[in-house]
């Protein structure tokens, strides 16, 4: 346990041992051992600065791609909050956006400005901060398509912009070090009518509700596609449709969607996860890499 001693003073708000099953889509796992909810960049910044450098640091987004341990998460857990969520034109094509900003907003605010190629982020349920981090995608295109540059305050409590170039972008994955928080990112789409714009968010809404169990507590996309292949394929040719583990089960309606049927813990889920891995290894030879996020002491 970090002493109380050791954290800094801060503008925003500081919880100790903080529950966050209520925070991520799961709804299972244990507590932050601090949850810091900054003010703004600055409180953000200086709390960073002062907190001694061995106490780790996680961004907590919107949760949908994460398994909290039921041990819970040791340091700091920060999520942004409505301070992070604004969206804003910068000019006819690109847009200046908070690192708490939804999908949703951000899509929603690209329609009304008539600047198409940002629809996709429509249908992925997490925060900017989250998406530039891991390279987020969905139908065709990925946050490396639209990224211009963003911000980012590190570990030691410097904020740095950073362009596209040096994020080192490959699928799901970015180079940005552990502890570094992404507070905004400008995103460039090309010009679009609306109407259109509306349309085709419409078509990605419609498409991902059709095939995926978007009304249970679940964590997204649980697996890489491999090169060439498709995850949610492979876990069904190896029979593992349905498959449950305690309160944990794969999804009936998408095999790349685990869930909590009600009662499941962390420990349940991830280990369901790695069920599902060892038979798709044993049935195809592939070894499916998790694309959720697990994080915390088991």
């Amino acid at each position: 346990m970090t002493t109380l001693t050791a954290i800094p003073p801060v503008r925003g708000k500081l919880t100790p041992n903080a529950p966050l099953a209520p925070l991520v889509w799961f709804k299972s796992g244990g507590m932050a051992e601090w949850l810091f909810e900054p003010k703004d960049v600055a409180d953000l910044q200086d709390f960073l600065a002062a907190l001694p450098p061995q106490v780790p640091v996680m961004a907590l987004g919107l949760g949908s791609n994460l398994i909290v341990r039921d041990g819970g998460v040791p340091g700091v857990v920060v999520r942004l909050g409505k301070a992070f969520a604004k969206v804003e034109a910068v000019d006819e094509l690109t847009l200046n956006c908070g690192g708490g900003a939804s999908g949703i907003l951000v899509s929603s605010t690209a329609r009304d400005h008539g600047i198409a190629g940002l629809e996709f982020l429509r249908s992925i349920p997490g925060t900017v901060g989250g998406f530039v981090r891991m390279n987020g995608g969905a139908y065709g295109r990925e946050v490396k398509d639209i990224l211009v540059d963003c911000d980012v305050v590190i570990r030691s409590g410097e904020i740095a912009t950073l362009p596209l170039s040096e994020l080192g972008y490959t699928y799901r994955h970015s180079d940005l070090t552990d502890g570094s928080i992404v507070v905004a990112a400008r995103f460039r789409g090309h010009p679009g009518e609306p109407a259109a714009i509306q349309a085709e968010m419409d078509r990605i809404s419609a498409a991902r509700e059709a095939s995926q169990p978007l009304r249970s507590k679940t964590g997204g996309s649980t697996f890489k596609n491999p090169d060439g292949g498709k995850a949610w394929e492979l876990v069904d040719k190896a029979g593992c449709r349905g498959l449950t583990m305690g309160g944990a089960q794969v999804s009936e309606k998408h095999t790349n969607f685990l869930i909590n049927t009600g009662t499941a813990t962390s420990t349940e889920i991830e280990a369901l996860g790695e069920e599902v891995r060892r038979r798709v290894k044993d049935q195809s030879g592939v070894e499916l890499q998790w694309e959720i996020q697990r994080v915390g002491r088991p």
